[in-house]
Parts: structure tokens; sequence; C-alpha cells
């Protein structure tokens, strides 16, 4: 580019801007608006890295708009407005992955939540319409057709709430509500538990010195309580005054210290209920702290991961595809990447036999190795067996033995 064309086509976000901008932004905000508030209590308890797991992982998963054929099985990705907002961008402020993991917080904490699509081609109970944006929703009263949710309005920048139908919002429902958001469910017991815990330490932390001072005299009559009660007050004003904390008594009175630790079966009831937690949603503190097996790893998807993607991908189907999209193949369904379970040591095994049975193409593998696909080699694209011969024609060629008996027959 010569530089006239260059000093035309060049900007700068701090020099080509107005110093007095008079377009109103909108209100603002020191924190994101749009993001989810845990309830209840979860916020300040141990137990919302679990939700955080669970979220994470499954919005790790693929989610697409694909089409199917009769049998049920996938045969290619439809990329349309949906596809989009599951895959690179449900709205202005999420992306697709981002957005999952939003409904699954606002899923575990309250026990329902509602996918509600935002921004559509035409009015949805006119007619069919297309997805441009979703927002989660916060479900704040049950109608018999409809539901009243809390919403992030993006144009305002402030949450409000809407009534939207129940036909055209995926609603979502905990498939461990029993577990997590009953009254007197395993998780509630445990988060009241750790409640209490964090109460005791707040008390032991106070900076109270839990002292009995015994007098040389007998404190019954309204005279002997007043002289204890002004002897008490005199020793709080010598500590709360002096620069170290320090203060005198009378060599009749004794001080006893009573701030020692009383024992109680808190702690083990805490230790209990976090077991029986871990083992109705199907994890282990190995899942938590990364140093799960292959074997722990699987029965954690299929048993935490798996019901809840499941239910989400059946929902938005339900919701966001018509019976006539649904006849034609149409269907929502989650993808897992099984090479994430595979070590670097187990990569080459894995290769071999999945190409040797022409299951992948080497640029598959390739891909998921990191590698740049060979565009030169056609065969790199092909299901064949690397081991076998090919002919000038490219097909493979059978052994001798396989020949004699095709002859013979």
């Amino acid at each position: 580019m010569g530089l006239v064309s260059t000093l035309q086509h060049a900007f700068n976000i701090f020099k080509n801007k107005d110093p007095s901008p008079t377009i109103d932004l909108g209100p603002s905000f020191s924190i994101r608006q749009d993001r989810p508030r845990l309830s209840r209590g979860n916020e300040r308890s141990i137990v919302t890295a679990v939700f955080n797991r669970i979220a994470v992982d499954v919005a790790s998963l693929d989610f697409r708009h694909v089409r199917v054929d009769d049998e049920g099985f996938f045969t290619e990705i439809i990329k349309d407005d949906l596809n989009n907002c599951l895959s690179d961008e449900a709205n202005i402020d999420q992306t697709g992955r981002a957005f999952i993991q939003d409904l699954v917080m606002s899923l575990l904490d309250e026990g329902y939540v509602a996918a509600i699509p935002v921004d559509t081609d035409i009015d949805p109970e006119k007619a069919a319409f297309r997805i441009l944006s979703m927002r989660r929703g916060r479900i704040r009263q049950w109608k018999p057709k409809h539901i009243i949710a809390e919403v992030y309005d993006e144009r305002t920048g402030q949450k409000r709430d809407i009534t939207v139908s129940k036909a055209n919002t995926a609603i979502l429902e905990n498939p461990f509500y029993a577990v997590m958001n009953e009254p007197s469910s395993t998780y509630q017991r445990l988060v009241r538990k750790l409640n209490m815990l964090d109460n005791i330490d707040a008390m032991n932390s106070s900076g109270k010195l839990d002292l009995i001072i015994q007098l040389p005299y007998i404190t019954r009559t309204p005279t002997q309580k007043a002289q204890a009660a002004e002897r008490l007050k005199s020793i709080e004003d010598q500590l709360a005054n002096s620069q170290h904390g320090i203060a005198y008594t009378d060599g009749t009175e004794k001080v006893i210290q009573l701030n020692r630790p009383v024992e109680n079966t808190l702690m083990g009831q805490i230790e209990y209920l976090t077991s029986m937690l871990y083992g109705q949603l199907g994890i282990n503190q190995a899942i938590l702290d990364g140093t799960a097996d292959e074997n722990t790893k699987n029965n954690y998807f299929h048993n935490s991961i798996q019901p809840i993607a499941t239910t989400i991908a059946e929902e938005f189907k339900r919701s966001f595809l018509t019976k006539t999209a649904r006849t034609q193949g149409q269907s929502i369904m989650y993808f897992r990447d099984l090479f994430r379970l595979v070590t670097l040591s187990q990569m080459a095994e894995v290769s071999d036999k999945f190409t040797r049975n022409e299951i992948v193409s080497s640029n598959e593998i390739r891909q998921r190795m990191a590698l740049r696909p060979r565009t030169d080699d056609p065969n790199a694209d092909a299901l064949r067996n690397k081991n076998m011969p090919i002919d000038d024609t490219g097909a493979q060629i059978q052994n001798e033995g396989q020949v004699g008996v095709d002859n013979e027959e």
C-alpha cells in the first residue's frame, strides 16, 4: 500500500475518538449484570466448587443443530442461526459455550432455568421463527401456559421480568433436583451444616476473650452484684484502652479462661454428608482436584454430566424445533471429545488402531494432535488400512490367500 492509501485506512482507537462523546451509551456498572448470582447462601459455601466443576464440564461438550438419518444417527451439521447460538455467539455478551455454562450454573442453583429466545425474525407467538440470540432466564412465577422470568435486557443493561410462552421457551429441570434442590435434600443439609461451621469459626475469631473472673466475695445481693459489674467494667476499660491489651486484677481474684475448642460432631456430620452427596452425584474428590484416572472420569461423565447434557439437548429440540423440522430429521445433539482422556503415550497406539480399522483418516488424527492436515496427499483423507498395499487406481490389494479362496469359489 502507498503512503496516501495507508494514511486513509489507518485507524487508532485512541487518536480517532472524540474526547467528549455526545452519544449516550446507557447506564454503567462495575460488575456484569448478566452474570448469574447464586442464591440461598450457595455463593458462600464450599460446595460452589461442585457447581462450577459440573457447569464447566457440561459446557465443554459441543452442542450442535444437526440432521440425522432414519435410524437417528448423525449425518451433518446444519449451519443456521440456531447452530450459531449454540456454537459461536449466543448473544452480544456470551459465546455458545459461556451460555451453556451460565445455564447449568443457574440450573444447579435454582433447580429450574429457562433458555429464552430474545432476538427472532418474527413474533414466536404467530409462526415458526428463527432464533438469532438467546438468554438465560430466572423463573419467577409459573402460569398454566406461560412463565414470568427475569432476563437481562442488553438494551438497557438491566434485568427485567418478562412473560413468555412455555411452548417457545426451553424450560430445564435439574435431573438431580431431589438431591440438590429439595428443602431436606442432602445438598441443602450440607449447606446448613457448613453455615453452622462458618458461624462457629466467626465466633471463635471475633476477638472475645471468654474469661471468668472469680471475685473474693459472694455476689448474691444487689449491692454485691453492682460491685461485680463495676469491677468487670473496670477490667474491660483497661483492656480496651491499653496499648498492648494488658489489665491488672486484685491478688485475691482468680481468672479462668474458657476459649478452648468444644468437641462436637459437626465436622463428622459434614464429612458424612459430603461423602453422601458425592456418591449421589457420581463424583469424588479426585474429579475436583484433577487427579482422577480414565475410568473415574468416564463414570463421572455418564453419571453426572450426561443427564444434564441430555436434558439440555432434548429440551432445546422440543422447544426450538418444530414438529415438521423434527420429522425432516433435524435434532439437537452434543458431542464429546474422546481424545481428551488419551495421554501422549497412548496416542500412537490409538491412532494406529483407528486408522488401520478404517474408523478415522490420517488428517482427522493430525487435527486431534494440533497438526495441519496434509493437502498434498489424497490418501490422507481416505479411510483405508495403511498396512495394506494399493494399486495404481488407489484400491487396496488383497492378500494372496484371500484371492485363492475367491478362485476356489
